[in-house]
C-alpha cells in the first residue's frame, strides 16, 4: 500500500523557520508606512509612461539585458553600463546576490535593519548572522570586521542609510570594512537620495564592493518594481547566471527610462520631503512622552513609553497607517513615513490626541480619585 502523501516531507530544510509575507491592505487611511513618495506623479512623465501601452512593448518579450535603461542608468550615476545590473525590485536582487553567493555561507546583517536581507538568506539557504549595531544604532566597525574574518563568511549587508532606523554610515566606516575584509560588501542606498553619503567613489578601488539602489521610493515606481545594483562587471557576470532571463518587464524598463530622462519634478519633490522631514521632526518633538531618532530618510523612527502595538492600533482607528517596529531591538518604537504637509499634520494631531489619552488613561490608574472623600 502506497504511504500517505507528507507534503511536510518534501519541504526543503529551514524553510520552516519563514513565514510567508502578508502585506494587509488597509483602505480608506493615511497611509504612512511604507515610505513611498507622497505626492502626485508628475504629469509630463505620466503622460509618456502611459503611452507606452501602444504599439507592442506588452505583446513583445521585454529586452532582457534593459539595454537602454542600464545606458541611462549608467549616465546619471556615472559608472558604465556593465557595471550596472536591473531587478524587480531590489528584493529580486538581494536574492540573486544570496544564491550566487551566499548558499551554504554565513551572511552578516547589521540589526537592526531591513527585514527581507534575513528572509532572503534563509531563501536562499544561507545562514543570517546578526552583527548588532552600537546603542545609537551607527555601525560596529570592528565587530563586522571581526565577523567577517570567520570561516563562511561569504556576504555582507550594510544599508545606509539605514532602515527603519534613519541614520547612515559614513564613507569612512564603509570603506573601514572594505579594506579589511574578503566577503561581498552589499551597501543598501534606497534611500540615498534624501541624504547620506553616496558610496559610488569606492567602487572602482573595491571589487567587493555592490551598491543597490531603487526606483521605488524617491522616483514613485514602487508600484512598477524596479531596482538596479552597481557592482565590478566580474561580479554581475557570475549573477548573470541566476537571474532571470526576462526579468523586467518591457513597461518597467520603458517607465523607469521616462523617469530617468524626466526627473527635475521628482528633484522637486526630494526637496519638498526633506522640507517636512524637519517640519515632522519638530512636531514630533512637541508631543510629551514621544523621542525622535536622526533621519536622513524620507521615514522618520520614533518611540514613546508604550507599546508599539498599542500606539500603531490606536492610530490605525484614526485612520492612520504607519509601521510599528518594536521587538527586543527597539522596544515601544514605530516609524512613519514623511507625508504631504497635510497628511503629517493629521497625523501629528492624532498621536497627540493617543498620547494625551494614553497619559490621562495611566494617571487615573495610578492615582485614582477617591470620590467618597469629602
Amino acid at each position: 500500500m502506497r504511504e500517505m502523501f507528507d507534503l511536510q516531507k518534501l519541504v526543503r530544510p529551514g524553510l520552516d523557520k519563514l513565514v510567508p509575507y502578508d502585506a494587509h491592505l488597509y483602505t480608506g487611511v493615511i497611509k504612512l508606512d511604507a515610505n513611498e513618495n507622497p505626492y502626485p506623479f508628475p504629469a509630463e512623465a505620466a503622460q509618456k509612461i502611459g503611452a507606452l501601452a501602444a504599439g507592442d512593448v506588452l505583446s513583445r518579450y521585454p529586452d532582457a539585458g534593459a539595454t537602454e535603461l542600464r545606458q541611462a542608468i549608467a549616465k546619471y550615476t556615472g559608472v558604465q553600463p556593465e557595471q550596472v545590473m536591473v531587478g524587480n525590485g531590489s528584493d529580486e536582487l538581494i536574492l540573486n546576490i544570496l544564491l550566487t553567493f551566499g548558499t551554504g555561507g554565513r551572511v552578516l546583517i547589521t540589526n537592526p535593519t531591513f527585514s527581507m536581507y534575513k528572509i532572503h538568506s534563509l531563501v536562499a539557504g544561507a545562514r543570517p548572522i546578526p552583527v548588532p549595531r552600537r546603542s545609537d544604532f551607527s555601525l560596529d566597525v570592528p565587530a563586522v570586521i571581526n565577523y567577517a574574518r570567520q570561516s563562511e563568511s561569504r556576504v555582507i549587508f550594510i544599508c545606509s542609510p539605514n532602515n527603519p532606523t534613519g541614520n547612515g554610515s559614513t564613507l569612512e566606516e564603509i570603506e573601514a570594512v572594505l579594506s579589511q575584509v574578503n566577503c561581498l560588501v552589499v551597501v543598501d542606498q534606497a534611500y540615498l537620495e534624501f541624504g547620506g553619503a553616496d558610496c559610488r567613489p569606492l567602487l572602482d578601488k573595491y571589487p567587493q564592493l555592490i551598491i543597490l539602489r531603487t526606483f521605488s521610493k524617491a522616483f514613485s515606481l514602487a508600484g512598477l518594481r524596479v531596482g538596479y545594483m552597481l557592482a565590478n562587471a566580474d561580479v554581475l557576470r557570475q549573477i548573470q547566471k541566476v537571474k532571470q532571463p526576462y526579468n523586467l518587464n518591457s513597461f518597467s524598463q520603458a517607465a523607469a527610462l521616462a523617469v530617468l530622462t524626466n526627473r527635475e519634478p521628482f528633484l522637486k519633490q526630494i526637496q519638498d520631503i526633506i522640507t517636512e522631514r524637519k517640519a515632522l521632526q519638530e512636531g514630533l518633538q512637541s508631543i510629551p512622552g514621544v523621542t525622535t531618532y536622526p533621519s536622513v530618510t524620507n521615514f522618520i523612527m520614533f518611540r514613546t513609553n508604550y507599546d508599539s502595538k498599542l500606539i500603531y492600533q490606536q492610530l490605525l482607528d484614526r485612520k492612520i497607517l504607519i509601521r510599528k517596529l518594536g521587538g527586543p531591538e527597539l522596544p515601544g518604537c514605530l516609524r512613519v513615513t514623511v507625508g504631504t504637509a497635510e497628511e503629517n499634520k493629521l497625523f501629528l494631531q492624532a498621536l497627540g490626541q493617543v498620547m494625551d489619552e494614553l497619559g490621562r488613561f495611566v494617571t487615573a490608574t495610578l492615582f485614582p480619585t477617591n470620590l467618597n472623600k469629602t
